[in-house]
């Protein structure tokens, strides 16, 4: 086999992989703020504010501007395209805001789900075309790392191996358009937390899309010390009858990334999947107590899991802002601890034991 012809230089593999690492520093995670339009109107109509792009900026610019003290838990914010170029009360871009914070600027790079044709109702995902030339942009335009999301979903005829090689694939070709730009790339195979399946199974399922990914990883020569991994946790199905303990969660998950994931991987950022705001903090500290040898950092990269208590807690109105950064400053201190296995459960915040489950979550 002819030797691979080296595509970055040994000073964009350093600039990838100092990135990476800044993201994931001890105690600190990321907060995905990357929300489609669609989605924040279905975060907005629970708490009866009207979907302009001046309230979602007004929302936003809440959490991007919360007291100092969350430096320490936050290591970066993944943007939506609007996001990216909206400006904060004092003139500055968002990008600018949250790079003063110390934090590092992501964006949402794919396009969204679609059939994926000779499967039984499987998806891939779109975006690819142009992405070279948008990554140059976003470069430019203050961004270091992104984000792309695959979806699979567990039934008695899925994922199968053709929608498991397929995503994998799309997930490779993005991961390296990323790092020819000096992009850190998040790579995030969603395994959808739908049906009755039990642990073992999602366990079973989670260990051969990670094993497809990481080989296609490897073909297309995607520098691993510059990545990050966003995972879904192996939990059972929404709908199974038996509930596992945090334990059995984390000895699940810790043992199919272990199988899986290379140690050059500098961290795993978890998404929450729907779980409540709780039950994402503690199992995000029951993997970080885990007896079982973890060579990457273990983190956060929530979405609802850091905003739910926030955005109920803001509801629209100007007078509850104290009230909304103070909520998004508690749980991004729970999660900071629960990366360090350090956190110890302290009560219900506005939404804090609610389920954020969403059948067949897209946004």
């Amino acid at each position: 086999m002819p030797h691979s012809f080296p595509f970055l230089t040994p000073e964009q593999k350093k600039e990838l992989s100092d990135i990476a690492h800044k993201i994931v520093a001890p105690g600190k995670g990321i907060l995905a703020a990357d929300e489609s339009t669609g989605s924040v109107a279905k975060r907005f109509q629970s708490i009866n504010t009207e979907n302009t792009e001046e309230n979602r900026r007004l929302y936003r610019q809440l959490l991007f501007t919360a007291d100092k003290e969350v430096d320490n838990c936050i290591g970066g914010v993944i943007l939506f395209h609007e996001t990216l170029y909206q400006k904060a009360d004092s003139g500055k871009t968002f990008a600018q805001v949250i790079k003063e914070r110390g934090w590092v600027v992501g964006i949402k790079v794919d396009k969204g789900v679609v059939p994926l044709a000779g499967t039984n109702g499987e998806t891939t995902t779109q975006g690819l075309d142009g992405l070279y030339e948008r990554m140059a942009q976003y470069k430019k335009d203050g961004c270091d790392f992104a984000k792309w999301r695959c979806v699979l979903k567990i039934t008695p005829t899925t994922p199968s191996s053709l929608a498991i090689k397929e995503n994998a694939n799309v997930l490779a070709r993005y991961a390296s358009i990323c790092q020819m730009h000096g992009i850190v790339p998040i790579v995030e195979p969603e395994i959808l937390p739908d049906g009755d399946h039990d642990l073992k199974k999602t366990q079973y399922v989670t260990e051969k899309v990670l094993a497809a990914m990481y080989k296609a990883l490897s073909d297309h020569h995607v520098y691993l010390e510059g990545t990050l991994l966003k995972p879904n946790m192996v939990t059972a199905g929404h709908s199974c009858s038996h509930k596992y303990t945090n334990q059995e969660i984390a000895m699940s998950t810790v043992t199919a990334l272990r199988r899986t994931v290379p140690p050059a991987v500098p961290g795993i950022t978890f998404l929450s999947g729907g779980q409540s705001e709780e039950e994402a903090s503690i199992n995000l500290n029951a993997m970080n107590m885990c007896p079982l040898k973890r060579p990457w950092a273990i983190t956060f990269s929530y979405g609802r899991a850091l905003q739910a208590s926030a955005l109920k807690a803001w509801s629209g109105k100007k007078e509850n802002s104290k009230a909304c950064q103070d909520e998004f400053i508690k749980r991004a201190h729970a999660n900071s601890k629960a990366s360090t296995g350090k956190y110890v459960s302290a009560g219900a915040g506005a939404a804090t034991d609610e389920s954020l489950f969403v059948a067949n979550h897209a946004y």
